[in-house]
């Protein structure tokens, strides 16, 4: 049985996209990467390592600002790790748990440089909803015009610093070109009073009738009041006029979100995971 590690192109997308295929929600980000992308370096901003047996490719492995692995192969993941070598620019390892966590051992095992991550976050509930929630939606809720950009950019990074641990500002203004990005196609939802940011949340990725909610924030000042779950029934209601099939996912310690997402209608269905440096 024969075994090739080689960096992928775009002549490999409908392969890639086939093996991503039978787990849509749990693969969201790679789908819509190289759906939107293609696998060349230039146009993707990074390279995809391709491991094929018997000339099919059978997983796959995202070397970009975020390592995520797919296709539930243990040879694969070794072998990425051979490959990626210890000069780590990935400020993040993300995708399934079982393949998250892997990639970290074998990284770990072979290069000392991976082995201090700021963060482990190996069980991330993937949650899902294909229909409207039980609750009527909070009418405040709407899709934050490029007018309103400079509030919305301040919460979003209030929500970053506080879910992640540290800022997303740097001096390339990487994260604040993304968020107006996220703006300008109409992705972004929030109640805005008086100029203020109550209450947030984003489509951070789509692909076809599939979307992935991140960013969800409500100001600390308002939180235990009971106004998470109609502005989060809101957005659902919202999103689903785009995309029928709405998932995020949360940290499995953050039980005040999980009980949120769950009195909303969302399911679980998967488990992803993170290592953040």
């Amino acid at each position: 049985m024969s075994t090739r590690l080689r960096v992928l192109g775009n002549a490999d997308v409908a392969a890639a996209l086939e093996l991503l295929r039978p787990e849509p929600i749990s693969n969201l980000f790679l789908r819509a990467r190289f759906a939107h992308h293609g696998l060349d370096r230039v146009t993707l901003g990074c390279e995809v390592l391709g491991f094929e047996r018997n000339r099919q490719l059978v997983a796959l492995c995202h070397v970009g600002s975020n390592l995520v692995p797919a296709g539930d192969d243990a040879e694969a993941l070794a072998a990425f790790a051979a490959k990626i070598g210890a000069r780590r620019h990935s400020s993040s390892i993300m995708g399934r748990a079982p393949l998250v966590r892997g990639l970290f051992d074998h990284l770990v095992e072979r290069h000392q440089s991976w082995g201090h991550p700021r963060e482990l976050r190996y069980h991330q509930p993937l949650m899902v909803i294909d229909h409207d929630s039980p609750f009527a939606g909070d009418p405040r809720v709407r899709q934050v015009t490029l007018q309103e950009f400079e509030p919305y950019f301040d919460a979003a990074v209030k929500m970053y610093t506080e879910e992640v641990g540290v800022s997303p500002l740097d001096p390339s203004g990487g994260y604040r070109s993304h968020m107006r990005r996220l703006v300008m196609d109409g992705q972004c939802y929030a109640i805005i009073e008086d100029g203020r940011v109550l209450f947030k949340a984003d489509v951070g990725t789509a692909y076809g009738t599939i979307c992935q909610i991140q960013g969800v924030w409500l100001a600390p000042e308002l939180r235990g009041q009971g106004l998470s779950v109609p502005a989060m029934a809101k957005v659902i209601e919202l999103v689903r006029e785009r995309y029928p099939v709405v998932s995020l996912y949360v940290n499995d310690f953050n039980t005040r979100a999980r009980k949120l997402y769950e009195r909303c209608g969302m399911r679980t269905i998967d488990a992803l995971a993170t290592v953040l440096y």
